[in-house]
Formats: structure tokens, C-alpha cells, sequence
């Protein structure tokens, strides 16, 4: 995907390397009300996520100082933005923590469908919203998506997280269908999560 410079910002494939503890930060930033109960301690879970962050399934936001403001990232069958193995979470918390860890993790997990793209993630660092930077990474998401052949692109948003269901809504996903998340919503914090696609179509 060809850098473009949107004002304040500029999309990038990828992100660089002296980035990622930020990178980390930022996912756990957004993402410790889902798994924070899971990952737990910080440390550990930011330690897991600086070492799982993969480049190669990333679009981020950069400043004009090209500091990391933002970041969506997608999944293939290659792989994704944070597809960790059982090694890696035995690694990080032992064998006992990392096989129950995992165990839990492998419910959240979707499998990529033919003509279908998986979003694994978005996330904006508080000073930059308001910028327009989550609307542009969607896009950069969905342009990526049609350049590797795919018709659809789907993500899941719980219901906890109407900000992020207003911005998804905006840029064009309808729901798709929804999963309870029964007795694990004490686990993962959240009731359920709306499964929120948009059709692509190629330029």
C-alpha cells in the first residue's frame, strides 16, 4: 500500500521498529477493558504484545514527527497483528498461566473466510482523536483489502464500546449478527459483540 499524508498525519504500511513499545502501549491502552482480566499483569501483557506485534498485518498513523498515533492492523491465513502461539503465552506467564490463557483467548479468535477480511484491531492514542485518523485507517483497511482480492471486510465490536461502533457505523459496516458471550462476561467484561461487515468493491 503507497504512503499517503492526510494534514496532520500520514498512513503507513506497517510500523517502524523503534515504535513498537509505543505500539504495545497503545493496543493495551484500548484493549485492557477486553482483556485486561486475561493478560493480567500489565507488565506481562505489555511485554506479550510488544513481542506478538507483527508488521506485516499493520497500517499505522504516524505525526508529523513520525510518532505512532495509531494503528489498525488485519488477519490473513498467513497470520495477523497479534497471533501469538501457546509458546509464546507459556513463555510469558509459565505453563499453567499460558495454557489456561490461551484456552480462553482461542473463543475470541475468527477464521479468515474467502474474499473476506479479518480486522485484528484499531486503536488511536487519546491526543489524536478527533483528527480523523480511525476513519483513515479504516479506509487504508479496506483499500488493502481490495488490493489482496477481498469483497467484505468484517470486525466485532462489544457492546460495551459505542464510540468505536459510532466510527464503524460512519464508515459504512452494518451488523452482521451478533454472539453472547454467556458466563465468560464476567471474564472478558462484556455481554456480547456485534460482528459489523462492509461489501468492497475494487477501483
Amino acid at each position: 500500500m503507497a504512503d499517503r499524508v492526510d494534514q496532520q498525519f500520514q498512513i503507513v504500511s506497517g510500523f517502524p521498529e523503534d515504535q513498537r513499545e509505543t505500539a504495545a502501549a497503545l493496543f493495551w491502552q484500548a484493549f485492557s477493558g477486553k482483556l485486561g482480566k486475561i493478560l493480567a499483569p500489565d507488565d506481562k501483557a505489555l511485554f506479550l504484545i510488544a513481542r506478538l506485534l507483527d508488521p506485516d498485518f499493520a497500517i499505522s498513523a504516524l505525526d508529523e514527527d513520525g510518532g505512532l498515533i495509531g494503528m489498525a492492523g488485519f488477519k490473513t491465513k498467513e497470520g495477523g497483528l497479534v497471533a501469538g502461539s501457546l509458546s509464546d503465552m507459556t513463555a510469558v506467564y509459565g505453563l499453567f498461566g499460558g495454557l489456561w490463557r490461551g484456552i480462553v483467548l482461542e473463543l475470541l479468535e475468527r477464521e479468515p473466510e474467502p474474499g473476506l477480511s479479518l480486522m485484528d484491531g484499531i486503536f488511536v492514542g487519546a491526543e489524536a482523536r478527533g483528527l480523523g485518523v480511525g476513519t483513515a485507517l479504516l479506509n487504508a483497511i479496506c483499500s488493502a483489502a481490495v488490493a489482496r482480492g477481498c469483497s467484505r471486510v468484517r470486525l466485532d465490536v462489544i457492546d460495551t464500546n459505542l464510540r468505536a461502533r459510532a466510527l464503524y457505523e460512519r464508515a459504512g459496516f452494518v451488523p452482521a449478527g451478533t454472539e453472547e458471550t454467556g458466563p465468560f462476561k464476567y471474564i472478558f467484561g462484556f455481554s456480547s459483540a456485534t460482528r459489523m461487515e462492509k461489501p468492497l468493491h475494487a477501483a
